[in-house]
């Protein structure tokens, strides 16, 4: 037998146990390796062990009067510590932000106190967690605004609809368009919130520029009727947003922030943007710009179908991939679709909403394909430990 024969023999019988890859093709080893969902991450700075990731959720559990994270909320994130990233529920930077009963804030001494125990808690069980920056804008009610003033949108607009009050239910109201000043003020607010989320020892942050909310009532001309330098070209329209990730990139660097985009969604009424390619493209592009750690995308309308016409989000994907941004892919995933997308190298990690409600251990359940705890619907956005903090691991 010659010796490249006998190489070839040596290589094929270890090459299974070692995964030898020979620089002379002896042996058939072309297929690639394949990422799971249970592999690690590197998201910029933020080290995740998997790539299961918690969605925002908002459920309305904030202390009454101060809007800040306690213990409860604490030991509930601590419960989902084995995700690879948390993405808090969305928690409003300025007081004029909030649009729900019960949601947290992010700019009070008292809420910076109460995200510290979070985090804490967070990290005590070896998880990650980022806060995720929010201004809801129009969705909200003068019941909600300091003074009872009007809420805030990039123009005239009311989305319709309505929303419960401690007064009730109410209709929601007509926003006014913000001066160009308040404009900047509120980008010097995301820059504050960022700094509340550091002190209080988070991973980083994720600016809410989805579902309909002030970030997207900026992006999107169906809303945006501006003629200052925040409206008319598609420049103009990301302008707030990329000021919004500047901020907080000058607090965390560009390797702990990331953003939440819906370029497709319909969510709280929002109409579509005259061309969505162009202008959620051009914001891609900008943060491709900046390799900021992620990009977390709503896939299809928000908790509904996945339809995505009207954006590439394969391009995307490629877009953010040649400049180290990670693709994190939303909405309607289950196991079975969420293996086959990360087979495919369609995105990096996958971020779960509602399973992570009511499966606080849903990666291990996903790993060893148990079965999943059905959420309890009426305790989504209720007062307490029940359908919150007392569903059982597996």
């Amino acid at each position: 037998m010659n010796l490249a024969r006998s190489v070839a023999i040596e290589l094929a019988h270890f090459a299974p146990k070692f995964q030898v890859r020979p620089a002379f093709q002896f042996i058939n080893s072309t297929q690639p390796f394949v990422t799971t969902l249970f592999d690690p991450i590197q998201l910029g700075d933020i080290h995740c062990a998997n790539r299961i990731f918690m969605a925002p959720l908002t459920r309305c559990r904030a202390t009454p009067g101060t809007d800040a994270p306690n213990a409860l909320i604490a030991e509930y994130y601590a419960q989902r510590a084995s995700a690879g990233l948390i993405v808090s529920e969305a928690t409003q930077i300025v007081p004029q932000g909030k649009g729900y009963t019960g949601t947290p804030g992010i700019y009070s001494v008292q809420q910076e106190a109460g995200w510290k125990l979070v985090a804490d808690a967070v990290h005590a069980k070896g998880g990650k967690i980022v806060a995720q920056l929010w201004h809801v804008g129009a969705i909200s009610h003068p019941d909600f605004q300091p003074a009872g003033a009007l809420p805030v949108s990039s123009s005239p607009y009311n989305p319709g609809g309505t929303t419960y009050t401690q007064n009730g239910k109410q209709e929601r109201v007509e926003a006014r368009p913000l001066e160009l000043l308040e404009i900047h003020h509120l980008i010097a607010g995301y820059r504050h919130s960022a700094e509340v989320a550091k002190r209080a020892g988070l991973d980083g942050v994720e600016i809410h520029s989805a579902n309909g909310y002030l970030l997207e009532q900026f992006l999107r001309d169906s809303i945006n009727k501006r003629t200052d330098e925040f409206g008319g070209s598609v420049e103009n329209r990301i302008r707030f947003a990329v000021a919004a990730v500047d901020q907080a990139i000058a607090v965390f660097g560009a390797g702990r922030v990331g953003i939440r985009l819906s370029p497709v969604s319909a969510a709280n009424a929002a109409m579509r943007d005259s061309d969505t390619q162009a202008t959620y493209g051009a914001l891609v592009d900008a943060l491709a710009a900046r390799k900021i750690a992620f990009v977390h995308f709503i896939e299809g309308n928000t908790g509904g179908a996945r339809e995505l016409a009207g954006f590439d989000f394969a391009g995307a994907k490629k877009t953010l991939t040649s400049a180290g941004v990670a693709y994190v892919g939303n909405n309607e995933y289950d196991r079975t679709l969420a293996m086959a997308s990360m087979k495919l190298g369609n995105l990096d990690a996958v971020a779960f909403g509602v399973p992570f409600i009511s499966n606080p251990d849903l990666p291990e359940r996903l790993r060893s394909d148990a079965p999943l705890n059905v959420a309890d619907t009426k305790t989504f956005y209720s007062e307490g430990a029940n359908g919150y903090t007392d569903y059982p691991s597996f």
